[in-house]
């Protein structure tokens, strides 16, 4: 089958598709986390719906890598140089990322404070949408690292209070998070879609 000469590179549906796997693999990670606080009902709703839309972001992901050979593989000099700086960019925010979650893990730790490690990891993963937004230039971004972040202080706030709750704030932080990789999921399911009709 001959490549369509359209002006979207292919490497940006095949970047689609690996973000898809990622939003999978941390759906799975929250919802697995907030299911491990959660009984019965609540459990199976939990896993039936973030673990079957991650396995349909794996579905899609599939789809889209097998779809990229449809677009250009040459991209202008312009383009070069530009995905070049988002992708160094993008480089510095995910080590600064990956360097700061042991560290608040291990604060937490030594403070005595071990049950605050997950609403750390998830307030360090919320703040990390906020540049991604600026890099990437996505306004939902933004909305999803304003989500994420106050679901992170929220969970840290009512662990230290020892706030008791109908629903346990490991499981409020596990969903939240998680919906929050669903609808980044969603979103580049939509993205790709687009880039298809094209």
């Amino acid at each position: 089958m001959n490549a369509r000469l359209i002006p979207i590179p292919k490497i940006a549906m095949q970047s689609i598709a690996g973000g898809l796997l990622l939003m999978a693999f941390f759906t799975v990670m929250w919802s697995g986390i907030a299911s491990a606080s959660l009984q019965n009902t609540e459990r199976i709703i939990d896993l039936l719906l973030f673990w079957g839309g991650a396995i349909i972001f794996v579905a899609y992901a599939i789809y889209f890598f097998r779809s990229a050979k449809q677009f250009q593989t040459a991209i202008t000099e312009a383009e070069k140089q530009e995905g070049k700086k988002m992708g160094t960019a993008y480089g510095i925010i995910f080590g600064l990322e990956g360097t700061l979650i042991p560290i608040a893990a291990f604060i937490c730790v030594k403070s005595g404070y071990p049950q605050l490690v997950l609403p750390a990891i998830a307030l360090v993963v919320g703040l990390h949408f906020y540049p991604m937004a600026r890099i990437f230039r996505r306004t939902l971004d933004y909305y999803l690292a304003s989500w994420a972040t106050l679901i992170a202080i929220g969970a840290i706030v009512l662990t230290l209070k020892h706030v008791q709750l109908i629903v346990p704030v490991q499981a409020i932080l596990g969903v939240g998070m998680a919906i929050a990789t669903s609808i980044y999921g969603i979103n580049m399911i939509k993205i790709g879609r687009e880039y298809l009709a094209t």
